[in-house]
């Protein structure tokens, strides 16, 4: 049996890697991939490789990516080998762009997502909080926010706006296939 690829997406702040965080404690028997990221790894926030663009290209022409992508002026890679364990029934959980999606259907026809949504003054104050923008940095961020994903694809959506014990529970119903449907 083939696992699933289910990728979390949703705007910057909405908790998606805190919702990873606690899945992947309460679910051990979850991949959560390891994206590599042309940022510095100092810069913090998720657990990901950060390499130099130049790595990037050289990693991607020797075909060590099943799924890349450009979003926010960075490029973004699944190692191949990590999504190889979908062939062994792993369920795998990623952290992905929106812009990610349309490519990863192409890969991955049975593809999930999971749309991790938070009204916009939450996400302001928790990009903040962050500390890696500025103010105006954020705004301009927040005014282009979307929540769309690209239409026919199964999308169950998780509000993170108010207790996380209630965002960690709607997210691990998600994960356990609760009412999905089709996207927007």
């Amino acid at each position: 049996m083939t696992g699933r690829l289910i990728c979390v997406v949703g705007p910057s702040g909405a908790g998606k890697d805190t919702l990873i965080d606690a899945a992947r404690r309460q679910r051990p028997d979850l991949v959560i991939v390891r994206r590599v990221i042309t940022r510095p790894s100092a810069l913090g926030g998720e657990d990901f490789d950060g390499v130099t663009q130049a790595e990037f290209d050289r990693r991607k022409a020797a075909g060590a990516f099943a799924l890349d992508w450009r979003a926010h002026g960075l490029s973004y890679g699944l190692p191949a080998a990590t999504l190889a364990l979908r062939n062994e029934g792993r369920d795998l959980l990623v952290n992905a762009s929106r812009a990610a999606l349309e490519p990863a259907r192409s890969v991955f026809p049975d593809l999930q997502v999971i749309r991790i949504t938070a009204p916009s003054a939450v996400l302001t104050e928790r990009l903040v909080a962050r500390g890696r923008e500025t103010r105006a940095e954020i705004e301009a961020r927040i005014g282009r926010q979307s929540f769309e994903v690209p239409p026919g694809l199964q999308v169950t959506d998780v509000r993170n706006d108010g207790p996380l014990d209630r965002a960690i529970a709607a997210f691990l119903a998600a994960l356990d296939g609760a009412a999905p449907g089709p996207g927007p």
